[in-house]
């Protein structure tokens, strides 16, 4: 595989430093990563909902953890009790843990169990320090200056 080259891009902006940390990550994604399979759809403006297909699991079950930029979803099944047979088992309950990284700006509000769905609510919350905001241009006026005191 080819590794990517930022420094073109490192040139012109400021703070983009994670870029090349999450490019990483995202290259290192395994094919072992494909269960269970989910869903990322935007439910409004500022919202969003991550729904992933985890049939067979018990909310006791799964794990959401949320810490830093992370979203960590771990599910471990509980050894079955009864002595059943199967002939046949096509539903997965394989132990996973499913990474997300998360956008400076997203909270996660809560999670739900539905059907053998789980649904993780993320909501975007801007402070307003980083809301857009005009600057007043003035002319013909002094510059400021700062005067600074012996000690």
């Amino acid at each position: 595989m080819t590794t990517l080259d930022f420094s073109p891009l490192f040139r012109s902006t400021i703070g983009f430093d994670r870029l090349s940390r999450l490019v990483d990550t995202a290259s290192r994604a395994d094919a072992a990563s494909a269960y269970p399979p989910y869903n990322i759809e935007k439910t409004g403006e500022d919202s969003y909902r991550l729904s992933m297909a985890v049939a067979g699991f018990a909310p006791s079950d799964l794990d959401v953890q949320v810490q830093e930029n992370g979203l960590l979803i771990t599910g471990k099944a509980q050894p079955e009790t009864d002595a059943s047979r199967y002939l046949y088992r096509g539903i997965a309950r394989r132990a996973f843990e499913r990474g997300f990284q998360l956008a400076d700006t997203i909270k996660v509000v809560g999670a739900s169990l539905d059907n053998g769905m789980l649904h993780v609510e993320l909501v975007r919350e801007i402070p307003e320090a980083m809301k857009p905001r005009t600057i007043n241009i003035t002319t013909g006026a002094q510059p400021q200056t700062i005067e600074q005191k012996a000690a």
